[in-house]
Formats: structure tokens, sequence, C-alpha cells
């Protein structure tokens, strides 16, 4: 069983034409509202603003602490275990390439 698609240059030329003037009637719509230039915005209120300024407190920051070996042997287990399922799945796909390209190049299964 096949499905064929049978479209011409012309109507697809049409269908192209027809959506790329769509866009440009999308982009005009879009766009027609919108002002060309920034429009200069009102002052803010002087009553939000304070006088008294904001104290900032200044802090040291803490330490680097290497991991414990502990954790670092549950990271390089993780990612030991994350390799090999990346590399699982990886040969099955490969596999899946070769068998595939085998079995369409040789046709064996037509004979």
């Amino acid at each position: 069983m096949s499905v064929t698609l049978a479209l011409s240059v012309e109507s697809l030329t049409a269908r192209t034409a027809l959506i790329a003037g769509l866009a440009i009637v999308a982009l005009l719509l879009v766009g027609w509202r919108k002002p060309a230039r920034a429009q200069l915005k009102a002052p803010r209120a002087a009553a939000f603003r304070s006088s008294r300024p904001i104290p900032v407190e200044q802090q040291d920051t803490p330490t680097y602490h290497r991991a414990g070996p502990i954790r670092r042997l549950l990271a390089a287990a993780g990612s030991g275990g994350i390799a090999l399922v990346t590399g699982a799945v990886l040969a099955v796909v490969v596999a899946f390439a070769i068998a595939w390209a085998v079995i369409s190049l040789t046709s064996l299964l037509q004979q």
C-alpha cells in the first residue's frame, strides 16, 4: 500500500504565495497600532520617593567545602549509570540503522 502526494508546481507556488501574503497581512495588522517612536512617560510622583537611605549590610560569603567521599562516590556511580544507559540506547539505535541498511540494500526480505 502506498500513499502518493499529488501536488503540481503551480498549485504549490499558489499556496506558497497565499501563505506569504497572509503572513504580510498579519504583520501589518500587528504593527498597525504600534507607535513608530517611543513616547515620553510622565515622571513618577515625588510622594513615592523616600529621602532616607536604605541600609546595606555586607556579609562574607561562606567558604568552599569539598564534597564528602560518599557524595563523590554517589556522583561517580550516577555518572556511570547515565553513561551505561546512554550507551545502550545508542547501541540499539546504531544496530537498528545497520539492520535497516543491510535489509534495504540487499533486498533480503523480498526474495
